[in-house]
This record gives structure tokens, sequence and C-alpha cells, in this order.
């Protein structure tokens, strides 16, 4: 079984940044694709960005290229998004995953098999 615990999320004003943190126990992440995903009050959890283990590969949904980068440090089991220049609409809750039954990009939820709890990013205009 996979813990995953999402941190760093907060208030910020619009042009500002952040960085989460998602820190995981139980098993090692270094085979595991990760993956970040948001959801908005009203709206579907939608995919924001991924990085695969093998090459550590990266794709992001087209809203926030440019602005968020994801990253991976092994050796702390840990991923990490980091956000800049955010915007309003970025506000949502932001989710952790863990995917360890395909190596390459994976943009859809059904892909992951273990999931944070959550951190609240709030951008004020």
């Amino acid at each position: 079984q996979v813990q995953l615990v999402e941190s760093g999320g907060g208030l910020v004003q619009a042009g500002g940044s952040l960085r989460l943190s998602c820190a995981a126990s139980g098993r090692t992440l270094s085979r595991a694709v990760m993956g970040w995903f948001r959801q908005a009050p009203g709206k579907e959890r939608e995919f924001v960005a991924t990085i695969t283990w093998r090459l550590e590969a990266t794709s992001y949904t087209d809203s926030v290229k440019g602005r968020f980068t994801i990253s991976r440090d092994n050796a702390r089991n840990t991923v990490s998004l980091q956000m800049d220049t955010l915007k309003p609409e970025d506000t949502a809750i932001y989710y952790c995953a863990a995917a360890f039954r395909d190596s390459g990009i994976i943009r859809h939820r059904s892909g992951y098999d273990y999931w944070g709890q959550g951190t609240q990013v709030t951008v004020s205009s």
C-alpha cells in the first residue's frame, strides 16, 4: 500500500508562486509514473502534469505549460510541482497520484493507482 501526502498549498495573489510537494510512504516511487491533478468547485478532476520514471519525460495540460514544472526526487521519495505566474483560474484542490502499471506518459485519472488527499490552492485576483 502506498500513502501519498501533499503539502505546500495556500493562498497567493495572482502572479505569485507556490511549490507543492508529495511525499510517499509504503513503497518507493522510483518506478512510478507520478501525476498532479486538480479539481475546482463544481468541476471534474483534471490532469495537470505527469512525469515518468524511466526518462523523466514530462507532459502538461495546455493551460499550465510554461508556468508549472513537475519534478521528482527518488532519493527523497517525493514529487513536486512548481507553480509560477499563478492565475485565479488555477484555484483548486491539487492531488498527487502514483501509477505502477505503466512506464509512459499517463494523462487520465484511470491510469493511476494511488491518490493523496489533496491540498488547497487559492489564487486571489
